[in-house]
């Protein structure tokens, strides 16, 4: 008998107790701002910063409304806007070159490689070519680049760089933290993330005249004196009058319910990669399926699981999709030639006017993807595996026979 996967690749964990327990004692105080807090008290909100700047080892750190919020409250910080063009990755999701158009700056695409990170001799490229100052690296799907090379390109050139770390919370490479390798992280807590608060966005950082203008950015008025993890007061005064309120706060009934998680984080981060590495070993060598290298420096998150069908007909891929719908199993293709629910490639994005990318169009024309929820146990993800090998086997299978 044929089996089929009985989960739902969309259902999280439940928030902690405790968390719940912290949502609950906001909602009967009812201070649900961040600034509305009572004499002597630190509000939620800059509890978590504190903890979470703590986490991370920045020295400062800022909480808004979403993961979008922080790329384009980071991209404000760091003066992008006037139509300047912005490097980021062809292999992202839509919010990273949206944040780019937001605050009125280009995008302009960096080719992926085969291990869905970007291509740095591109990237050395793009920048002689674009004249780019900023670079919006997105850790997508939580594969991390050469970090070290990528700084030594971005430094030599005099970039900026601001990580998108929304799927990279937690991971490492050599050691260090991701976000901090660039001169700001920005962090997602919606609800497929590593934290979650529905929505909700984190900012690291080390500069306190960057920081300072970020958070006058999220909204802060002249209270940022209320903030726990920020720069000194003098870092405002001198520019809280040319900075725009852009109102992206966080609220401290979301920092109640993430708090409790903070705390859980590497646990999770770890046992999301052991269901990875349960998937990757089931689909080990599979004929026509290329898994994706992870290199030794790179500590990641397996919250999604990648593999590519290599210069596969759009025909072949499709069937493979279908065939593993079918058993329960949901892939997201990257290479469909209109983009379906969360999944689009950079030339969906019009507004940016992207160039072609011939090679990037390889990579991403094979690329399949799947989210790895805590809800799934390693059982699962024994059975997922072993349906999805099964389908791209039979599938490869009639390829051969018709070929």
């Amino acid at each position: 008998m044929t089996e089929r996967f009985e989960g739902s690749f969309t259902q999280q964990e439940p928030i902690p107790e405790d968390g719940i327990d912290a949502a609950v004692e906001v909602m009967r105080h009812g201070r649900l701002h961040r600034y509305n807090s009572a004499p002597g008290e630190t509000a939620e909100v800059a509890r978590l910063e504190v903890e979470f700047a703590a986490y991370t080892g920045a020295r400062y750190c800022l909480a808004v409304a979403s993961g979008g919020s922080a790329l384009a409250t980071a991209l404000r910080a760091a003066g992008v806007g006037g139509g300047e063009p912005v490097l980021s990755n062809a292999f992202t999701l839509a919010p990273v070159p949206g944040a780019i158009q937001s605050v009125g700056g280009h995008p302009v695409f960096v080719g992926v490689t085969r291990g869905l990170t970007l291509d740095l001799d591109d990237l050395s490229a793009k920048i002689a070519s674009s004249g780019a100052r900023v670079l919006l690296l997105s850790h997508m799907r939580g594969h991390v680049c050469d970090m070290e090379a990528l700084m030594r390109i971005c430094d030599a050139a005099g970039v900026t760089v601001i990580e998108d770390c929304a799927h990279t919370m937690g991971a490492r490479w050599n050691g260090v933290p991701s976000g901090r390798h660039g001169a700001l992280g920005c962090y997602s807590t919606q609800t497929y993330k590593h934290m979650n608060s529905g929505e909700g966005g984190l900012i690291v950082g080390d500069d306190p005249d960057v920081m300072a203008r970020a958070i006058l950015l999220s909204g802060s008025y002249m209270l940022f004196d209320r903030h726990a993890a920020a720069p000194p007061p003098a870092h405002f005064e001198t520019q809280h009058p040319d900075i725009p309120n852009v109102s992206g706060r966080m609220d401290n009934l979301r920092a109640a319910i993430l708090r409790p998680q903070l705390r859980a984080l590497d646990r999770n981060c770890a046992a999301w990669t052991a269901r990875y590495r349960v998937v990757e070993a089931g689909l080990a060598e599979t004929p026509g399926l290329t898994l994706i290298d992870r290199p030794a420096p790179e500590a990641f998150v397996g919250s999604s699981f990648q593999f590519l069908l290599e210069d596969w007909s759009p025909e072949a891929v499709r069937d493979v999709v279908e065939r593993c719908a079918a058993r329960g199993v949901e892939l997201k293709w990257f290479g469909a030639e209109a983009p379906a629910a969360f999944t689009s490639r950079y030339v969906h994005w019009r507004y940016a006017a992207p160039e072609p990318m011939p090679e990037t169009d390889r990579v991403l024309a094979g690329l399949l993807d799947m989210r790895l929820p805590l809800t799934f146990d390693e059982r699962d993800c024994a059975q997922i595996a072993r349906i999805i090998r099964a389908e791209v086997g039979a599938v490869w299978q009639g390829r051969a026979a018709a070929e």
